[in-house]
């Protein structure tokens, strides 16, 4: 992470996979609101959520790593 002017860079563009999800639409308004509400974007609620999840199944079952 390093800071460019006022924005923080997390990631490099390259660094980035893309994940398409398929969704009832009403839910996606809702997530939407919380996103707002959240001052997040709905795709950083999305990853925030994730690194959440990840981290709770981690701490109960260990580490996942990759060969």
């Amino acid at each position: 992470m390093k800071l460019v002017g006022f924005m923080e860079v997390r990631y490099m563009q390259s660094d980035l996979s893309k994940f398409t999800l398929r969704t009832d639409k009403e839910l996606l308004k809702k997530f939407r609101f919380v996103a707002d509400y959240n001052a997040r974007s709905a795709n950083r609620e999305i990853e925030v959520l994730m690194k959440k999840h990840v981290n709770e199944f981690e701490k109960k079952h260990g580490k996942i790593t990759f060969e």
